[in-house]
């Protein structure tokens, strides 16, 4: 499987902090927003990565990231020219993608459990069709609400809707078959002149495809898109670290949990690092 971060939002809501920097590069509490997506993948067991960014900002996003072999994975790049949403991440990627199946997260979701792993596992474990998630919020209406019947099965997505059918929304955590190439390929664009992701949903949930996992509540979700939710989310990270005694979106310590680092790698890591609290961590790893 390969993985897809699309990091090419202009952030305006966050003008003018993202006039001189993409949003994905804005610090979340200690760490640039982008790790915590690349986290997500990791996670999921995938090591080889394509991070889709703004036009003219490969550098800077190679200059924090370079080719992920510090991080014991492989990151590409590639320029999303205009903002066509979402699903346009698909049609950017196909080449890289190839014959694999996929698992596209946005740059600017941060999600945090114990459990997290072995559910994103079940997702990059999927043969066949389409596999998303549900997270209960108390105001759905901004994103893409999914309804459930009876069984737990999910009967319809809407996209922003002004009467929501349920409180579960779809995050940033997609994980697709080799089918979503050809899917999106034959999208058109919605009135907002962008090739939608609930699209892509809808036609798997056609198709008898589509797996909604509603997440538990001890999964934290952030979507860091405005000053306040940015502000939230630093916070939020700063209280898990603080009570756990733990790293959330630590790149090294999850290379090394997957064997994709030695012991040694991580505590050069640290030295590197010098006296920050992030390399004395990873020494005592």
């Amino acid at each position: 499987m390969k993985g897809l971060i699309l990091a090419a939002g202009k952030g305006t809501r966050l003008y003018p902090m993202t006039k001189p920097m993409s949003k994905p590069l804005l610090p979340v509490y200690d760490k640039p927003m982008i790790y915590y997506p690349l986290a997500i993948l990791m996670q999921a067991g995938i090591s080889d990565v394509m991070v889709i960014v703004p036009p003219n900002e490969t550098d800077t996003f190679c200059a924090l990231l370079g080719d992920g072999s510090q991080f014991g994975i492989h990151i590409c790049y590639a320029e999303q020219p205009v903002a066509r949403g979402i699903a346009d991440a698909l049609l950017i990627g196909r080449e890289f993608v190839g014959n694999d199946s996929v698992c596209l997260v946005l740059g600017d979701n941060i999600f945090h459990s114990d459990t997290l792993a072995e559910v994103l596992r079940k997702g990059a474990q999927q043969q066949n069709g389409a596999t998303v998630f549900g997270y209960w919020v108390e105001n759905p209406r901004p994103f893409g609400v999914v309804e459930f019947d009876e069984d737990g099965r999910a009967i319809s997505i809407e996209e922003k809707p002004r009467h929501p059918k349920s409180n579960y929304i779809i995050p940033g955590i997609y994980f697709y078959d080799n089918q979503a190439m050809e899917i999106a390929a034959r999208l058109t664009p919605s009135q907002r002149g962008e090739l939608e992701i609930t699209d892509v949903n809808l036609e798997y949930l056609r198709r008898d495809q589509l797996q909604v996992l509603p997440l538990e509540r001890d999964v934290v979700w952030l979507d860091a898109g405005t000053a306040d939710s940015l502000m939230d989310a630093g916070q939020t990270i700063r209280n898990i670290q603080a009570e756990t005694g733990r790293y959330v979106g630590c790149l090294e310590e999850l290379a090394f949990n997957q064997g994709w680092l030695t012991e040694e790698q991580v505590h050069n890591a640290g030295q590197e690092l010098g006296m920050t609290l992030y390399g004395q961590y990873l020494q005592c790893l």
